[in-house]
């Protein structure tokens, strides 16, 4: 059924009657939680495994009827008035419901009252009355039309955070606070236990922020210095001196702080750039690199960012990530030298020059992140439709990719500089606290890996 038409009240005759079966899925479940409020709508563990708790008792139900009222009887248009219902048992994700209204009074000119009640199995969910207004005149609707929402099947982030729990937080340099958003972003971490902030910049400005916002930054270390440049400078000594463990940027330029980092905490690693992506429609994780730092890498520069790109999956928990290569096609041309990359990494890869990760390549983004394109073009590949990590050319390509993602399929993006002694977040103005809380926890995840290296080297690894 493509279309959904009304009936006026002259068209509904007494004793009309509707019966329908409806599944109830875990994506209505998330949606009705939303709007009804319900703060733990998967049950008392708020558990991937617990899929089938109590949820949403009687929304579930009145949900139905009104989807009913609105599409069938009367349909489009309809005006709902007034209800009286009752509510009993519970509904589950999984659950068959069955609704049945019928038509048991009419009041001219257009009221109706509808006898409703849902069913689960032998059990009644819902029964009552609901008074409506029926349309004036039939109206035909598109159910292509009906609103779409996209809903976060994976919630990486939430994940990411709750890996952290029971971890020290990372002493980190916020660098030049200057801003809401940046002081903000750092006192909530900082709440959250995923760090323990030295705020370095002018005093006079942070202090008026934190005033400004409502803010208490009294439990926290404040490093009193002039301007963004020493702010930047400050912050690396004290990284250099492993007073901190970790940089957050703040309301400074990024040429500013990197300027600052490449100077003082190089090793001999590249310095590149992680997106930390979760995209609703996509099953797991998804990290693309490089797409902020370096804008045309070599060879070896990619081989570099590869690596630390295997080595932060890892870190995040995936105990061997799939890269892919990227590329326009699938196949090695000469005339394209982002596909002769791609092969000489797959057998660097192949040699042990690049450890930890599956590596294929070249690959387009379709046959990266869908099975389905992948086997279409025939390509057997262990990483293909399934990648964790998206490497791409160039900075321009790896900026188009992460932007698209973001602003056409609703990916939430956290992002952490590696290749410094020290991991290194680079916060946006256009940053959500969502966002700054996933790039803070999983710094801290990454300085805690590093602390956990050092005490069995004797020394700290690039990050």
């Amino acid at each position: 059924m493509n279309a959904f038409t009304s009936q006026t009240f002259d068209q509904i005759a007494m004793g009309a009657s509707l019966t329908q079966r409806h599944t109830v899925t875990r994506d209505e479940v998330s949606l009705l939680a939303l709007v009804s409020g319900e703060v733990n709508a998967f049950g008392p563990q708020r558990d991937e495994a617990n899929p089938t708790a109590p949820v949403c008792e009687g929304v579930s139900a009145e949900a139905l009827v009104h989807a009913l009222l609105k599409r069938r009887l009367p349909g489009p248009g309809t005006v709902i008035v007034s209800h009286d219902l009752r509510f009993s048992g519970h509904v589950e994700v999984g659950d068959e419901l069955e609704a049945q209204l019928s038509v048991v009074d009419k009041r001219p000119p257009d009221e109706l009252v509808i006898a409703c009640a849902v069913r689960r199995g032998n059990d009644t969910v819902l029964e009552g009355h609901m008074t409506v207004r029926a349309p004036a005149e039939a109206i035909t609707v598109d159910q292509r039309d009906t609103p779409s929402v996209i809903l976060r099947r994976n919630d990486v982030f939430a994940r990411l955070i709750h890996a952290c729990a029971g971890l020290p937080p990372a002493r980190c340099a916020v660098v030049h606070p200057c801003d809401a958003g940046s002081l903000g972003g750092a006192i909530e971490s900082a709440r959250l236990g995923l760090i323990e902030p030295v705020l370095v910049g002018p005093r006079a400005r942070i202090e008026a922020v934190a005033q400004a916002e409502n803010l208490d930054i009294t439990p926290y270390r404040l490093i009193d210095v002039a301007h963004s440049h020493a702010a930047a400078d400050t912050a690396v000594t004290l990284a250099r001196d492993g007073e901190v463990q970790s940089l957050m940027k703040g309301s400074l330029h990024t040429d500013e702080l990197m300027g600052a980092v490449v100077a003082g905490l190089r090793t001999e690693r590249r310095i590149s750039h992680v997106f930390v992506l979760d995209v609703p429609a996509y099953p797991r994780m998804l990290l693309v690199t490089d797409a902020a730092i370096n804008i045309a890498p070599t060879i070896q520069e990619k081989v570099h960012i590869v690596q630390s790109a295997i080595d932060l999956a890892q870190v995040l928990g995936v105990p061997t990530p799939k890269v892919a290569i990227l590329a326009a096609v699938e196949t090695v041309n000469p005339a394209m030298p982002a596909t002769v990359d791609a092969a000489m990494l797959c057998k660097m890869a192949d040699r042990g020059q690049i450890t930890g990760g599956l590596v294929d390549g070249p690959l387009a983004f379709d046959n990266a992140v869908s099975v389905e394109a992948a086997r279409t073009k025939g390509i057997v590949s262990p990483v293909a439709g399934q990648a964790d990590i998206l490497v791409v050319p160039n900075l321009e390509a790896g900026n188009m990719v992460a932007k698209q993602l973001q602003y056409l399929a609703g990916a939430d993006s956290a992002g952490i500089v590696l290749g410094a002694r020290v991991p290194i977040v680079l916060t946006s103005r256009a940053d959500s606290v969502r966002t700054r809380l996933a790039s803070a926890a999983v710094m801290q995840l990454l300085a805690q890996a590093q602390a956990r290296a050092r005490s069995v080297s004797g020394k700290a690894p690039a990050a």
